[in-house]
């Protein structure tokens, strides 16, 4: 089984860090969603491992421990450009696979959307930019999101850690107090003060109106299996009928009892369905979520 390495490496002018699998089959490229890091995919690398899969995560522009954004430019054409040097350096001589959570998935689809960019099959789970659930009012409302916002003096980095710690597991999770609690670690690894929280809530404001409208979903040929958990709070499920009108062929699966992290909450069923959409459309089954 081959084991999960970890670098520095600069991506499209980013000093950024990537989780790598050595292994055989078409590449695999995992992105993150908002806020959080590489980190999510472990449990998934974890099981893709144990099957020889050559897989990649990486740190997204402002996330993780990857270079900030830039304030003076839009976020998506950041996330585009980092994207397409990224298939570059990691696709080789074969298209890769890109599986996104949430941003992330909304950065696979807009890369799907441009043909001269080697993809194969695009696998968004719970993709941003359909119906978004009011997602940032959510975290802008937890007490804990407030209370570290308002207070007067600096706070120890394990105070800010632990509040970012429990908001993650209300918003993120359909059973908060069973969510992996290394996952919760490893996601606030990267959040060490009250300017690191503003700075994260800076960008999803940027967002916003960003993803009000981000796709030309008509544009994209690939395979497209969209996976969704049944108790995201974060992005409604209902999103995907959108691209299941827009993009021929594409098919819908939902994992019951998960929320908007089904890398973390179902790692297994994730592992079956990159398995499934890396053998093409002509091994495909029926998904359960499907019309």
């Amino acid at each position: 089984m081959s084991a999960i390495s970890e670098q520095r490496i600069s991506i499209a002018g980013y000093e950024t860090r990537a989780l790598r699998l050595e292994g055989e089959g078409p590449p695999l490229m995992l992105l993150h969603g908002w806020s959080d890091s590489a980190d999510t995919w472990r449990p998934l690398l974890d099981r893709l491992a144990r099957r020889g899969r050559h897989a990649v995560a990486l740190d997204l522009p402002g996330f993780g421990a990857a270079d900030h954004l830039d304030p003076s430019e839009a976020v998506l054409p950041q996330l585009d450009r980092f994207l397409r040097a990224a298939l570059v350096r990691f696709a080789g001589e074969r298209p890769a696979i890109l599986v996104g959570n949430s941003l992330g998935g909304c950065a696979a689809l807009r890369a799907a959307q441009d043909p001269a960019l080697p993809v194969a099959a695009v696998l968004p789970i719970a993709p941003a930019g359909l119906d978004m659930a009011g997602w940032l009012g959510i975290v802008e409302s937890e007490r804990l999101v407030r209370l570290l916002l308002a207070s007067p003096v600096p706070l120890p980095a394990g105070v800010v850690r632990s509040a970012v710690g429990q908001v993650y597991r209300q918003v993120a999770f359909a059973r908060p107090f069973s969510a992996d609690p290394r996952a919760v670690a490893a996601f606030t690894s990267h959040v060490a003060s009250r300017a690191d929280v503003s700075r994260i809530l800076a960008s999803g404001r940027r967002l916003r109106a960003e993803l009000a409208d981000p796709f030309e979903l008509g544009r994209i040929s690939c395979p497209v299996l969209v996976v969704w958990g049944d108790s995201d709070r974060m992005v409604f499920s209902s999103g995907a009928a959108r691209i299941l009108r827009d993009v021929p062929g594409a098919r819908l699966e939902v994992i019951e009892e998960c929320g908007h992290c089904p890398q973390i909450e179902a790692p297994h069923r994730l592992a079956e369905l990159v398995e499934e959409i890396s053998r093409g459309p002509e091994h495909a089954r029926t998904p359960s979520g499907s019309g």
